[in-house]
């Protein structure tokens, strides 16, 4: 879903000047980051567990094929089925026809980036279909007909004031009473909810990963409602990009024991579900009907490339918690499904360099991302590589092309780059004054506008080196 039109650059403008916003990345930044750090400390062994999670998903893109297979077969020998679906447009006609031989009226849905990435419940609904997110974040942003700000937290983007005042808009003929109390709030959800459970046809969930070995897929979740949407819907159809799979229990294991620290700063999450299968003879409760559409949608293109190391991603969203851009401008700036570092590369490879051409330059490289990834995806090393890709594509802006093209050619000239450097940091220091800041910058507005700049001090390195017998 679109959040707001132009540049990354304007939508990044807006956001900083977004009051509401500001304040709750504060909060989020305060939150998930000190809590990850301490799970971390808390738990030793923890590096060793990074290495082992990389490389498990590393054996598993090298022999992707295999694995998908057998799980394939353990699910169909669960009376299962599973379903391949090339993109987006194929993974939606796929579900959509499901729906209708189900007679559906009703689906809910846990949580799903998968499902948002194909556009899934807009197809759902124009099929006339009620379609209802289960996910308590997931339920205000649809309710607000907005898209996730975060992967983990997808009302991050939201004060609890602005949730009151949805809630009393949208909630009117429930009866409730308006309020500002996130307990109150939550239980409204909770009360809407649990009558939609109850009716559903089909319950649509994602799945954090699939295990070769069993044919089970796991989900996880802090209120139980992916246990809900599987298990009282006649129909449960699973959604998952074909990467999440892992051989057996045991390396499903492992990378819960990184996903919940990364993620949330927790040992574990509330709710761990493995499910396999549709209801069997005996069962008390389960679904009549069990689907699992696998879903490539540009994934089997990153494997055969420089972007491999991509589709180790578990989805915890620590590499935007920790990002100083995204904790700047919020997730809408990044405008599709995936923000932060890593939609910086997803959504380039995926959706292409139309849609997010821009977000591999909205990024510092300062290297906190890969630092903190729980499967140590070397996310600046991919960054730089789609900023050379695009240049080699004449995708760069005439502007742009010939700044670099003047620097680089002063660069190979040393004396004439130091007499130039010498020049400016001289200027800059006049431009200063007494206060030793710069308010304005010629060619540099962007960054004035919202800070002011330390004017260069005293000598440059150059001048200092060359002073104190630097390259005899």
């Amino acid at each position: 879903m679109e959040q707001s039109a132009g540049s990354f650059e304007t939508r990044a403008v807006r956001a900083i000047a977004d009051g509401d916003l500001q304040s709750s990345l504060g909060a989020l930044r305060r939150g998930f980051v000190g809590n990850r750090a301490k799970a971390v400390a808390d738990f030793p062994d923890f590096e060793a567990l990074r290495t082992q999670g990389a490389a498990i998903k590393d054996h598993v893109l090298a022999n992707l094929g295999v694995y998908l297979e057998r799980y394939e077969k353990a699910v169909t020998s669960r009376g299962g089925q599973v379903h391949w679906a090339r993109d987006a447009s194929e993974a939606c006609s796929i579900i959509r026809d499901i729906c209708r031989k189900a007679n559906a009226r009703t689906v809910t849905k846990g949580k799903s980036m998968v499902s948002e990435e194909i556009g899934l419940n807009a197809v759902l609904e124009a099929e006339g279909l009620e379609v209802l997110e289960t996910d308590a974040g997931e339920y205000i942003v649809q309710l607000a007909g907005e898209a996730p700000s975060h992967i983990v937290m997808p009302t991050v983007h939201k004060t609890v004031d602005q949730i009151s005042e949805l809630f009393a808009q949208k909630h009117k003929s429930f009866g409730f009473p308006k309020t500002s109390d996130p307990a109150e709030l939550i239980g409204q959800i909770r009360n809407v909810l649990r009558r939609k459970f109850f009716t559903a046809d089909v319950g649509i969930t994602g799945a954090n990963f699939l295990i070769a070995e069993t044919g089970s897929n796991i989900i996880v979740t802090n209120e139980g409602n992916g246990d809900l949407t599987s298990t009282l819907a006649r129909v449960h159809v699973v959604t998952v990009g074909i990467e999440k799979v892992v051989p057996t229990v045991n390396d499903a294991v492992i990378m819960l024991r990184l996903l919940a620290r990364s993620a949330l700063g927790m040992e574990f999450t509330t709710y761990m579900s493995l499910l396999s299968g549709k209801k069997l003879a005996g069962d008390i409760d389960g679904p009549d009907e069990y689907h699992v559409v696998l879903i490539d949608n540009g994934r089997t293109k990153m494997l055969e490339g420089p972007f491999k190391p991509m589709l180790r991603c578990i989805r915890c969203g620590a590499c935007m918690n920790h990002c100083p851009v995204y904790m700047s401008v919020g997730g809408h700036a990044y405008t599709w499904v995936y923000p932060g570092p890593m939609g910086a590369v997803l959504t380039p490879m995926i959706a292409g360099h139309e849609k997010g051409g821009e977000l591999p330059h909205a990024c510092t490289l300062n290297g906190r991302c890969q630092q903190v990834c729980p499967v140590k995806i070397p996310l600046p090393d991919m960054l730089r590589r789609l900023r050379h890709e695009q240049w080699e594509a004449g995708m760069i802006s005439a502007t742009a092309r010939t700044g670099l093209g003047v620097w680089s050619w002063m660069a190979r000239r040393p004396r004439l780059y130091n007499l130039f450097a010498g020049l400016a940091a001289r200027a800059m220091h006049l431009m200063a004054g007494k206060r030793g800041r710069i308010r304005s910058l010629p060619f540099g507005n962007g960054w004035t506008q919202a800070r002011d700049m330390p004017a260069p001090q005293g000598k440059t390195f150059h001048e200092l080196w060359k002073e104190r017998g630097g390259g005899r």
